[in-house]
């Protein structure tokens, strides 16, 4: 493994480390940015401590219908995809 290309990290165990943190830090921040546009959408006060009806629909109807949906599907086609690419990577020939 070359350390000039992995800013001096050693070994397998420690890259795997910090792929798996930086994998948590972005689904983190996907998923912020997913509640924070749903919010923002259907949400007019934040000085109530429940949502109304009107905007309970509102925020169910962006997870059912909208870009949450299609987030996570998209999010699962990739994950089934990069499965498949490292599974022919990993194989032997």
């Amino acid at each position: 493994m070359d350390k000039d290309v992995l800013g001096g990290v050693d070994g397998l165990a420690e890259v795997t480390a910090i792929v798996e943190l930086l994998d948590i830090r972005d689904s983190l921040r996907i998923y912020n940015s997913l509640v924070e546009r749903c919010l923002s959408d259907c949400v007019d006060t934040s000085h109530r401590k429940t949502l109304d009806k009107q905007e309970e629909s509102c925020v169910r109807g962006c997870v059912n219908r909208g870009c949450v949906k299609k987030f996570l599907k998209h999010s699962m086609r990739v994950g089934m995809r990069f499965a498949e690419i490292n599974k022919v990577v990993a194989t032997p020939d």
